[in-house]
């Protein structure tokens, strides 16, 4: 939370502004459409592509996208070490597929390379449901959705998570 100074009557004061700073990792992936979200909510989210930027914000989003490549990405930016460190010291974080991956203790089949933040106690399986030529999208007739004509849906590979830990 960052304060705000506001003049009152003649007098300055800072108040405590309500919002807070959220980072959304933007090296790769959907962190466009998180940001959106966060804003519509009341946030104020703050596109993380560096150690610098993810300095100045209380918690982060790692979005969804391609683990490995996020992985990788994290490395060549020098943004691993420092959003570990980060979640080390309690920053609060929230991964959607990929992000939920690099944010897992255990990666059941990913790459002997891939590192993940082992922030959250779960084992997770990259890809649970196939590769990634597995995805596909297709209309369908859904009992109770109105609406005109069938829903389109998309499915991808998702990952899984198989062992949750105590913590």
């Amino acid at each position: 939370m960052h304060g705000t100074n506001q003049t009152v009557h003649g007098t300055e004061q800072t108040m405590q502004a309500t919002t807070t700073r959220v980072g959304v990792l933007s090296l790769q992936g959907a962190s466009a459409r998180h940001a959106d979200m966060l804003a519509r909510l009341g946030a104020d989210p703050v596109a993380v592509r560096t150690p610098a930027q993810l300095e100045g914000v209380d918690a982060l989003v790692l979005p969804g996208g391609e683990s490995t490549t996020m992985s990788m990405l994290l490395e060549s930016s020098g943004l691993f070490d420092a959003v570990a460190d980060r979640l080390a010291e309690g920053m609060p974080a929230f991964g959607t597929c990929a992000g939920m991956i690099l944010l897992g203790r255990d990666i059941l089949d990913g790459r002997a390379d891939q590192r993940s933040f082992g922030a959250i106690d779960i084992a997770v399986r990259r890809n649970a449901f196939g590769r990634q030529v597995d995805s596909f999208e297709a209309d369908l007739e859904v009992a109770g959705v109105t609406g005109e004509g069938p829903v389109h849906a998309v499915f991808i590979r998702a990952p899984v998570v198989d062992r949750v830990g105590d913590d």
